[in-house]
């Protein structure tokens, strides 16, 4: 066990993340640290697994980073299945993402628009001349001393396309290591009276990046969906403590 398992929270029961259902479609708010379909090494809980002893049909449509909270949904029938990701490869899907980045920044509906290359073995660069056309919209949100709620709009859907596209606005998202994010700790902020315990080791605010996929609206068939998933405690719990100590 590394030590990125450790601190990962006990998983929620699958049922309780379901923000909408009906005949042929379930919405979940994606808890972090859960793979979307299954990794290769072994046996490690996934939303498709998870989905799939809920409804043995279930399909997931598209794909959250693992440390990545919100908004998946999933076919409970390969029609609705095919009708969903027609919508994802003709990028008729509006979906919106919060993140926190280091620094404040003032986006007014900046587009990124740099391809990105996909380097095999989740790595993902920037390259001109070879990258698929990656596009970003971005949105400043509320503005701390240090920090800035984001919020990203994505056209295309590249791994990795949010954080690398901000990390190139030297705005990385607090925690991403991989993009140079550094993670938050209370001790940073709080500068009056914050003590830890003898011997102990201070822990971030946030185990991991913060960025959640807060909204989505797609058509499918003829019936208009829009979905939002709430802030899951982690980035609800930085973005308080940002609001008391950084604002």
């Amino acid at each position: 066990m590394n030590n990125h398992d450790r601190y990962a929270p006990k998983l929620p029961q699958f049922a309780e993340q379901i923000i909408y259902e009906d005949d042929n479609l379930i919405v979940i708010n994606k808890p972090p640290f859960l793979a979307s379909l299954d990794e290769r090494e072994g046996g490690e809980p996934s939303v498709l697994r998870l989905a799939k002893k809920y409804h043995p049909d279930a399909q997931v449509c598209h794909r959250l980073d693992k440390e990545t909270s919100g908004v998946l949904l999933i076919a409970k029938n390969p029609e609705t299945y095919r009708l969903v990701s027609i919508e994802f490869e003709r990028r008729r899907v509006t979906k919106v993402y919060h993140a926190i980045i280091g620094g404040t920044h003032v986006f007014e509906d900046l587009l990124v628009d740099l391809p990105i290359l996909n380097l095999g073995n989740k790595n993902v660069t920037i390259d001109r001349a070879n990258g698929k056309r990656a596009e970003t919209y971005f949105n400043s949100l509320r503005y701390f001393k240090h920090f800035t709620l984001v919020e990203c709009r994505p056209v295309t859907g590249r791994m990795h396309q949010i954080r690398i596209h901000l990390a190139t606005q030297q705005a990385a998202i607090v925690g991403d290591t991989l993009y140079h994010g550094k993670p938050v700790y209370l001790s940073q902020i709080k500068k009056r009276g914050f003590s830890l315990g003898r011997g102990k080791e201070e822990q971030p605010i946030m185990r991991r990046f913060a960025l959640h996929a807060h909204e989505l609206r797609l058509t499918i068939g003829d019936s208009p969906y829009h979905f939002q998933a709430p802030y899951p405690k982690d980035f609800a719990t930085l973005l308080r403590q940002l609001e008391k100590y950084d604002d």
